[in-house]
């Protein structure tokens, strides 16, 4: 079952996302907290979604997305940040139910792309993407301001 993610599923969420940092090689880089999830999926003004795939009755893989806007469209899309399933659960089809659910509210409400990235050694990842007919986009590049570097260009320090 896929369904919108409620607050009784920050807990698990919060696990989740611990799960998915340790498969990513980098769980040394996760500094939310469950309050911060709780905060950011249920405050007053959201800004950020997720959906929880159930497998006997616990959230067993989540989605975490938000809108986003391309100038060349004129139309919204779905970034997708998280995409990650239980390991003991995969082969049930969850990951691909999310990515569907997502699919199908861009579609109902118009958008004109649903994005997100993968690390370029997740085979398994990109081979379940393009499965679904998604494409990379090598044309691209990512680029971050990560927090240190957008307090100082804020402070309009000079960065190298």
């Amino acid at each position: 079952m896929i369904r919108p993610a409620r607050p009784d599923d920050v807990p698990a969420i919060f696990r989740l996302i611990h799960a998915l940092a340790e498969y990513e090689r980098a769980p040394h880089e996760v500094k939310t907290t469950e309050d911060l999830v709780r905060a950011s999926l249920f405050g007053d003004d959201p800004k950020v979604f997720a959906h929880v795939a159930e497998h006997e009755g616990k959230a067993a893989g989540f989605a975490v997305w938000f809108v986003n806007y391309s100038t060349w469209t004129g139309r919204h899309g779905i970034y997708l940040e998280d995409l990650f399933v239980d390991p003991a659960v995969r082969g049930n089809g969850y990951g691909k139910a999310l990515l569907t659910e997502l699919v199908r509210i861009a579609d109902e409400r118009g958008y004109t792309r649903v994005e997100w990235s993968v690390l370029d050694w997740n085979s398994s990842a990109i081979a379940f993407y393009e499965a679904m007919g998604a494409r990379p986009q090598d044309e691209w590049t990512v680029y971050r301001l990560d927090a240190d570097a957008i307090a100082a260009v804020a402070r309009g320090e000079k960065r190298r």
